[in-house]
């Protein structure tokens, strides 16, 4: 095997000769975890030969469903030292909606073709259902149900699977993206070779993001295990309860890297109280990554005036572009300088052209092809297109998928000569990229595209509404010409019923002011209705197709607009539902 094309069960020897550096965990009272790299992997030898001794094979893949705790690195660093291939799949976040849940799992589990789940003792039992569907051959079983034996080492190589890592899904259901140990590490090698001044500064990260999820998981643990470093980790729902624990630990510890995606910056901007941030200081946060959906310019310039207090620095926010189907980064703006947006004109944009407009549509750049990788715009019969012009997104680099786990077609739909049609669209100008939205979610009017994130935003702002609770989906009308736009939107948790009765109205009217769309029409839901991914990404089209079959049923619901035919029959369902009391929180 090649010296400089190790595996991660090479990086975690390696790291184990650290014994400085390593994860803590900190809990919602701020109390710490330490667990140091040599730990780790003695503790996660001690899983590989339980793992060994129940008949997990090299190649065959187990299942990990923990929270953030010691347990999942444990659990997945010993699948890896077993020779097996781990597969991190999402825990139930909250008991409501448990039957999608579990229908989702067992899918995932029988797309995986898992062979045993481990998992974290109190997700065990909510996972009864989920594993009866997916019949994994050896069942699940928690860290210390496994049999007590010494770790026999594995040979693996480079080109052996390292990870099945499932896609978000978003458009469609959630993909098994199969990822070589040579891809994982070419990936994780990359980010190291791009944060600054290493000559000076010992990087150390923080980040709350989910485990299961690919920025979590490879842009942070990953990456802490090549350096080695050290990783401060928080679980996600501590961070939605209460923002302030991410910014804390940044200034607590001087971290100098930390990744979140736009809403989180936008959720501490919105939450976080002056008393909170007493004593904290941010000036070490060199590298805030911005990424794993739209970077919304006014959300980074209102993070970046609220904290300058606390002495965040512009130029941190560092815009970025990645997917699971490339092991996460692909493109990555320079470090240090502030964001670079372009105002866009939309009758132009609609159209396929880049034109600017002082009052047009706001994008932001997420910068160049991070090293290796190249990326490149096309049209539909995959020709370059010129800088300015909207197409479809193409990548290539070291660390792509080998493809979707035992579905050739899928992967062939996706993977050509060594090119990844990303799904997304977006134009270059002066070498960087600037995304205008996911092809399968585009809003189309008249023949022209439209991006469902300006609707959404849009909607938003409206009183009465909830946060990242909007869907914009275009739907056909009867025998309409064209397809119209339709709006789903939770209500806030404060929300009143007057806010509610006034909420149609004034949603189409901030959309026509700011985009200068008609909507067809506007469906007012209770909060905890709109299906999400399990990273919490808002499925679009899975909610129109619930919206058509009469899924989204909720205690509340108030619809207006003036489409006709089979969009209006699934709708007139909800109306007499607008005169009942007020109800709950939908489960």
């Amino acid at each position: 095997m090649p010296v400089d094309v190790p595996t991660l069960i090479d990086l975690l020897d390696g790291a184990a000769r650290y014994p400085g550096v390593g994860i803590r965990f900190l809990d919602r009272h701020e109390q710490e975890t330490w667990l140091g790299w040599p730990e780790i992997a003695a503790r996660a030898a001690v899983v590989a030969g339980g793992l060994q001794a129940l008949g997990v094979a090299p190649g065959q893949r187990v299942a990990l469903v923990f929270p953030t705790t010691p347990e999942f690195l444990l659990a997945y660093f010993g699948t890896t030292l077993a020779g097996a291939v781990p597969v991190p799949l999402y825990p139930p976040a909250r008991l409501g909606r448990l039957e999608e849940y579990h229908r989702r799992t067992a899918a995932m589990l029988r797309s995986a073709g898992a062979r045993l789940v481990l998992a974290d003792g109190r997700v065990k039992r909510i996972l009864g259902p989920s594993i009866l569907g997916a019949r994994p051959e050896l069942g699940c079983r928690r860290l210390d149900e496994l049999p007590t034996a010494s770790h026999r080492p594995v040979a693996a190589t480079p080109d052996d699977l390292g990870l099945v890592q499932f896609s978000s899904g978003t458009t469609a259901e959630p993909m098994p993206v199969a990822l070589t140990h040579r891809a994982l590490v070419a990936q994780v090698r990359i980010l190291n070779s791009l944060w600054p001044d290493q000559d000076t500064v010992e990087h150390s990260g923080v980040s709350w993001l989910p485990l299961y999820h690919d920025m979590g998981l490879i842009g942070c643990v990953l990456v802490a295990l090549e350096h080695p470093g050290t990783l401060t980790l928080l679980s996600p729902l501590d961070f939605i309860a209460r923002p302030a624990l991410w910014l804390r630990a940044i200034g607590r510890f001087r971290a100098t890297i930390s990744p979140a995606p736009s809403f989180a910056y936008a959720l501490c901007t919105q939450r976080i109280r002056d008393e909170e941030m007493e004593g904290v200081d941010l000036s070490s946060w060199r590298v805030a990554i911005n990424g794993a959906e739209a970077v919304v310019p006014e959300v980074v310039w209102a993070f970046s005036e609220r904290f300058a207090r606390w002495r965040f620095h512009p130029g941190a926010m560092t815009p970025a572009y990645g997917l699971a189907e490339a092991a996460l980064a692909v493109t990555l703006c320079e470090i240090g300088r502030p964001i670079r947006s372009l105002r866009l004109d939309r009758a132009a944009l609609a159209d396929g052209r880049a034109v600017p407009s002082a009052e047009g549509r706001e994008i932001a750049s997420v910068g160049r092809a991070v090293p290796g990788f190249e990326v490149v715009v096309v049209d539909g019969d995959r020709r370059p297109l010129a800088e300015g012009r909207v197409g479809r997104v193409l990548v290539r680099g070291p660390s792509l998928m080998r493809g979707y786990l035992d579905q050739p077609e899928a992967t062939t739909g996706v993977l050509r000569d060594g090119w990844l049609d990303t799904g997304d669209r977006g134009f270059s100008l002066d070498g960087e990229l600037y995304l205008t939205g996911r092809d399968k979610d585009v809003l189309i009017v008249n023949g022209r595209n439209y991006a469902p994130e300006e609707v959404e935003r849009a909607v938003e702002s409206v009183p009465g509404t909830g946060e990242h609770c909007t869907v914009a989906v275009s739907v056909a009308a009867d025998g309409a010409p064209s397809e119209e736009v339709l709006v789903l939107v939770e209500l806030g948790p404060d929300a009143t019923d007057g806010d509610a009765a006034a909420l149609p109205g004034r949603a189409e009217a901030a959309v026509l002011a700011a985009t200068g769309l008609r909507l067809a029409g506007v469906v007012v839901l209770e909060p905890g209705t709109l299906p999400r991914t399990s990273s919490g990404k808002l499925r679009r089209q899975e909610t129109l197709r619930q919206h058509r079959t009469g899924e989204l049923a909720a205690p509340r619901k108030v619809t207006t607009g003036l489409l006709a035919g089979a969009v209006v029959r699934s709708t007139l369902a909800y109306i007499d539902l607008t005169l009942r009391p007020r109800g709950g929180r939908d489960a």
